[in-house]
């Protein structure tokens, strides 16, 4: 929606094509950082967003049972204008973006499921009940992870996380502006990000998530809510709150993450955005940012290019550096916060909790988890 808005407003026809038969969003929390949120300030829905969420100042993870501090960033160890994150419900930035997108007229066909596209540089869409659209001069693939107009590439990660939406307690140890994570080596880990209030909501949300390997999800499910709670209560006792919301494993949703990204973003009349592009663990919290700074660089590079090849190609010349840096970076770091393994959350929590507290590791996380390693903003004219 965000790529249709850009487009739109550059004087492209623009159609949306939309899997269910109603528009709707699907999942939890997730942070908004500096970098996603330039780009909702660039068309003027910043204000909208910011209202909807909950700012985030910090956040602070803890190895159990020792309590030891093995994160704890600041963002402003970047200084007074470094900004800060946001937590935000997936329903809450849809709902915002799905009403720009209808007041600026943009045509939604739903119920198109999208199998595939023919070649060629003036390509259609193919859908599941035989159906075409097009010819386009572009199409734009924000499928995500499991696109149809790419060939399966990439790899599963063994760890997923199962998800809930809370309210926020009145009253316990957590802090409103704080993103929390718990860890018991790497095996396990639960997390609360604030997320401000839904629309229609009087009271504050939390995000609630736990670590979990794809091939246990079956046996989670056996064990029973109680067995489950009770691993949870002895890592976080803080949680007690959020725990007694739960009384349905409907309530929570399990996310599958994958790591893949593709050679190329770009083909003729083709342009990948967003986890159609590169998709990665949420370790480091960027998927919805790097896909507004795609959709950001997409429009920018079709507006200044002499014609659509040569946009295509500044497009990719925009981007590529940084997400082949965050793709490295998250694959280096998701091991230590989601694995198996014993030696690197030992290094994690002897190592990591006293070094972030000593500058510039203080400023190097910070630019870590803002996006911002890399000076994206720079070549998308953002500031």
């Amino acid at each position: 929606m965000a790529a249709a808005l850009l487009l739109g407003a550059d004087g492209h026809r623009v159609t949306l094509f939309e899997r269910f038969d109603a528009p709707r969003p699907i999942g939890s929390g997730i942070m908004l950082q500096p970098t996603g949120l330039s780009v909702l300030r660039a068309v003027g829905l910043d204000e909208a967003v910011l209202a909807a969420g909950a700012r985030v100042d910090r956040l602070l993870g803890r190895a159990q049972p020792s309590g030891r501090i093995v994160l704890d960033v600041r963002y402003r160890a970047l200084g007074e204008r470094a900004g800060f994150g946001l937590g935000l419900h997936r329903a809450a930035l849809f709902d915002i973006l799905y009403a720009a997108v209808t007041s600026a007229g943009t045509p939604i066909e739903t119920g198109r499921h999208i199998v595939s596209r023919d070649a060629g540089s003036r390509p259609s869409l193919i859908f599941a009940d035989g159906a075409q659209a097009g010819p386009f001069d572009l199409i734009v693939d924000a499928l995500g992870t499991g696109t149809s107009l790419t060939p399966t590439i990439g790899r599963q990660l063994p760890y997923g996380a199962l998800w809930a939406t809370l309210d926020w307690p009145a009253d316990g140890e957590l802090k409103p502006d704080v993103l929390e994570q718990r860890y018991e080596r790497a095996s396990k880990m639960a997390g609360v990000l604030p997320l401000g209030r839904l629309a229609g909501s009087a009271r504050a949300q939390a995000a609630f998530f736990w670590s979990l390997r794809r091939d246990q999800l079956e046996g989670w499910r056996s064990n029973g809510l109680e067995c489950w709670k009770d691993q949870v209560r002895r890592l976080w006792p803080a949680t007690e709150p959020l725990l007694g919301q739960i009384d349905h494993p409907d309530q929570l949703t399990f996310a599958a993450y994958a790591h893949r990204t593709l050679p190329s973003p770009v083909e003729p009349g083709l342009a990948h955005i967003g986890d159609a592009w590169h998709s990665a663990s949420p370790q480091l919290g960027q998927g919805a940012n790097m896909a507004l700074l795609d959709a950001w660089a997409l429009a920018r590079a079709l507006r200044e290019a002499k014609d659509l090849p040569s946009g295509l190609s500044d497009y990719v010349r925009m981007r590529l550096g940084h997400v082949r840096l965050y793709q490295t970076l998250t694959a280096v770091f998701t091991p230590v916060y989601q694995s198996d393994g014993v030696l690197l959350p030992l290094v994690r929590d002897a190592v990591v909790g006293p070094i972030s507290k000593i500058w510039p590791a203080t400023a190097i996380q910070a630019a870590l988890v803002s996006g911002l390693v890399g000076r994206p903003l720079k070549p998308l004219g953002l500031p």
